[in-house]
């Protein structure tokens, strides 16, 4: 049985609705109903999870990115000075709303690699590091990174209480490869013809993946990308924009929705780690050792991944003009160590070869957005007017 239902067979407008109303929908209804069908549940925190590893177990992967809620609980954990998708994402499984069966965190941040210690305080179920390679351009990064997730796959296993073979990891990177395929082409519209689909729409669609069997994620998408190309929406006069922070802690989506008023977001890195991989990974040979062959070697960047062949500097201007763009919004969570050193970087960077770049923060309980909308608009104006 469907956990996302509702959405088959009507207009464009109304699945985008559905998928928003998913995504700001605190309670994970999707995660619910596969709990009530009898099945388990692997959250794990940002950035990136080989989700394929829980998917072969059958058990589903569910994506921590907080959320924009009272927390009543989770604060008494952690200092204030920390950022709030660490609280939130706490929060939700403290007050019950949603029940893991693992959790799985990395060391991206000095915070990140302490949650596992924190969670399993406070759960009796595994709380576990995936300690994704600090030297991606060792030799060895790949065959480490392999024995990492044999050693995830052990314990998801016997949570599982199903052994998983190569084949069933094969079965569930077809569905996977499949998947990213989808995501790509929406982002494809979104850098060919931007007028057709913003960016919170595309936020939403590729959002519900982070807690939906991605079979029916799949469906999603092959069902909306026919309707958002038939779109019949006409180009507007705004500039074309690259949006760069959203790779951990989720800005709001009503932030987002401002900044598609004024501007076409033709790519970005929101929930990049659903789209960190760029093809399809190899079916044949060891499937471990190509997830983490194409982690290595075959995918996105971030802040919190130390890769010398991927300077982020250069990685960004990459994205810019990739996507024909004119600009950059150059975004952080609040208390994000990472998002905000960064900023630094690219700002230094934009300054030497006079690339219009707009700075913010943000953070996902924000609920006032005009300050920024007028100082935006007053960015977009300059522009388009100079």
């Amino acid at each position: 049985m469907a956990v996302f239902e509702g959405w088959q067979g009507k207009p464009l407008d109304q699945v985008l609705l559905a998928a928003r109303e998913l995504v700001e929908d605190n309670e994970f209804p999707t995660v619910n109903r596969w709990r009530e069908q009898g099945g388990k549940v692997l959250g794990h925190f940002q950035v990136y999870f080989p989700e394929e590893l829980a998917h072969a177990a059958g058990m589903l992967p569910v994506k921590l990115r907080g959320a924009n809620m009272e927390r009543k609980q989770a604060d008494s954990h952690f200092g204030s000075y920390l950022c709030s998708i660490i609280r939130s994402s706490l929060e939700l499984t403290l007050n019950g709303t949603l029940e893991l069966d693992m959790f799985v965190t990395h060391p991206i941040c000095d915070v990140a690699r302490n949650l596992a210690g924190v969670w399993g305080r406070n759960f009796s179920y595994p709380a576990q590091i995936l300690y994704l390679p600090q030297n991606a351009n060792s030799a060895y990064s790949a065959q480490y990174l392999r024995d990492e997730y044999r050693r995830v796959l052990t314990t998801i296993e016997g949570i599982a209480g199903k052994k998983v073979s190569d084949q069933d990891l094969r079965n569930s990177i077809a569905v996977f490869n499949e998947n990213r395929r989808l995501m790509h082409q929406v982002y494809a519209i979104k850098r060919e013809t931007p007028w057709l689909l913003s960016v919170d729409e595309a936020y939403v669609l590729v959002s519900v993946g982070g807690m939906l069997p991605r079979e029916e994620h799949n469906a999603l998408l092959n069902y909306a990308l026919p309707l958002i190309q038939a779109r019949a929406a006409k180009k507007q006069d705004k500039i074309r924009v690259v949006f760069e922070g959203g790779f951990c802690e989720q800005p709001p989506l009503d932030l987002l929705r401002v900044i598609g008023q004024s501007c076409y977001v033709v790519d970005d890195d929101l929930l990049i780690g659903l789209r960190w991989i760029q093809s399809d990974v190899p079916a044949d040979g060891d499937p471990l050792l190509n997830l983490a062959d194409a982690y290595l070697n075959n995918s996105s960047y971030s802040p919190v991944q130390h890769d010398l062949r991927k300077p982020k500097e250069k990685m960004l201007l990459e994205r810019i003009r990739n996507s024909h763009a004119q600009a950059a919004i150059i975004t952080a969570a609040k208390m994000c160590e990472p998002g905000l050193e960064e900023q630094v970087a690219y700002s230094k960077k934009f300054d030497e070869l006079n690339i219009p770049y707009f700075i913010s923060e943000f953070e996902e309980k924000m609920t006032a957005f005009d300050h920024m909308q007028i100082q935006l608009e007053t960015f977009v104006e300059n522009i388009l007017f100079e």
